[in-house]
């Protein structure tokens, strides 16, 4: 395994605002596994033991980048990009914002074949040892300059079903930091009190009876995300842990995927860009056998729509 890095430690990084403390013992570089593709039980305990897998070139870069290619014609077409420039550069037209675009995987045959066919699907294949379901919606982000996703865990959001559910954050085109990639907190997964208490909440439950259990946004008060800014969250987590506790990113590239668990935490960096646009998909992929959520499968997907509220006697 080797050590994505650029050579130095990076400076003046930002995750929600906030500046990262990137001192060697608060931030480091990702670990490359893709020399361990050819042995799935080693993927397998590398997961567990670290709580991600990072796979430089798993995936074909021309796919990533005709995915990336047909995402630009449809945002050139609406007039979120500024007129004049290569589509490609995904540069923003003056007053325009974007930020959690799901309808850009829609009927995007491109963004499919890298996601849910290929070497993407081929891989959980081998490391489940088993056949696979993916979750049948997808989040597609298009992060204008601005503030990235806040630090949390994937539990909150989508624990109805097996709890053998990895997420795949794929770089739709190169993602510098300063254009600002994921980023996920090293040890985080084995936090067990986190797991038992934050890691088992259900954004989509509600106490039916509770006074205004009913109206929108006093039943459902919380986004799921951590409370307080990644520095402090890495020191409440995992600032006692003698083997870990660092925020771990890198500069990525068309064809590269970041695998965690469920119970990772992870935030985005800030795109600090003066006007470029961040590309970046989640897609969700777990043993077929096993029990799905029920808010992300299906022709339609119910989501965080009231379909999928569900009430609980508090």
């Amino acid at each position: 395994m080797t050590t994505i890095s650029t050579g130095k430690q990076p400076t003046a990084i930002r995750s929600h605002g906030v500046f990262l403390d990137t001192t060697p013992q608060c931030f480091g570089y990702l670990k490359d596994s893709t020399d361990l593709l050819g042995d799935s039980d080693q993927l397998r305990k590398q997961m567990a033991r670290d709580g991600y897998l990072f796979l430089s070139g798993l995936l074909h870069r021309e796919e990533v980048l005709a995915a990336r290619a047909e995402v630009v014609r449809r945002l050139a077409e609406s007039g979120i990009l500024k007129a004049g420039t290569d589509p490609m550069d995904a540069i923003i037209a003056p007053g325009r914002a974007s930020t959690f675009m799901p309808e850009l995987a829609l009927n995007n045959t491109a963004l499919n074949k890298v996601l849910y066919a290929g070497p993407m699907m081929a891989f959980f294949e081998r490391f489940f040892a088993a056949p696979v379901r993916h979750f049948d919606y997808t989040w597609f982000r298009a992060i204008s300059p601005g503030n990235g996703t806040r630090s949390h865990c994937d539990s909150v959001y989508m624990n109805r079903g097996t709890h053998h559910l990895y997420t795949a954050w794929t770089p739709i085109g190169d993602v510098s930091f300063e254009l600002g990639g994921l980023m996920v907190l090293e040890g985080s997964h084995n936090n067990q009190r986190l797991k038992e208490t934050y890691g088992l909440q259900d954004v989509d439950s509600f106490c039916e009876n509770k006074p205004d259990a009913k109206k929108w946004g006093k039943a459902w008060g919380t986004d799921g995300s951590l409370h307080g800014n990644p520095n402090q969250i890495r020191r409440s987590v995992v600032g006692g842990n003698p083997r870990g506790g660092r925020w771990l990113s890198a500069e990525y590239r068309a064809g590269d995927v970041l695998l965690f668990s469920i119970f990772t935490v992870h935030a985005s960096l800030d795109n600090t860009t003066a006007d470029r646009i961040r590309f970046s998909c989640d897609s969700r992929y777990q043993p077929a056998s096993e029990p799905a959520d029920e808010r992300w499968i299906g022709p339609s997907p119910i989501g965080h729509g009231p379909a999928g509220k569900k009430g609980k006697i508090c």
